[in-house]
């Protein structure tokens, strides 16, 4: 699903509830999670709930293009997890460093309902993108 897809969906979504169920809706739809891939190294530190992250980095004209894959073990999380990963996965390192989920977070309007911890979780997933961002970058 694509990030404007979230949105659209999002603005026909009258109350908080509806949305919780709808980030919950969004991370059942996650790709399955390799199991392989639930190690330390692939953990998100800084999130309550465990989250998992793989980056993938292909070359392109543009520079590398990342793509990411996630998973947790939270029904919200998880929801929160699809929809980080919906707007940062298929864009250049380069896009990814100006990227804001803050302000995304906010015209949705989730920034003023998340728990304290699951907005550090959303950060820590940030930070770890934009790091894999930084990472890329430094390769090329």
């Amino acid at each position: 699903m694509t990030i404007d897809t979230i949105i659209e969906s999002f603005g026909y979504l009258d109350d908080w509830e509806e949305r919780y169920r709808y980030l919950i809706e969004l991370g059942r739809d996650l790709p399955p999670f390799p199991d392989e891939a639930r190690t330390a190294a692939n953990k998100v530190e800084g999130c309550a709930s465990q989250v998992w992250l793989l980056s993938r980095m292909q070359p392109s004209p543009e520079g590398s293009v990342l793509t990411f894959q996630g998973d947790s073990d939270a029904h919200i999380v998880k929801g929160l997890v699809a929809l980080i990963l919906a707007f940062y996965s298929g864009h250049t390192a380069r896009e990814i460093a100006t990227m804001d989920a803050g302000a995304l977070l906010s015209d949705l309007g989730l920034s003023d309902h998340l728990t304290p911890q699951r907005s550090n979780g959303v950060r820590a997933m940030v930070q770890r993108i934009k790091a894999e961002a930084a990472r890329a970058l430094v390769t090329n």
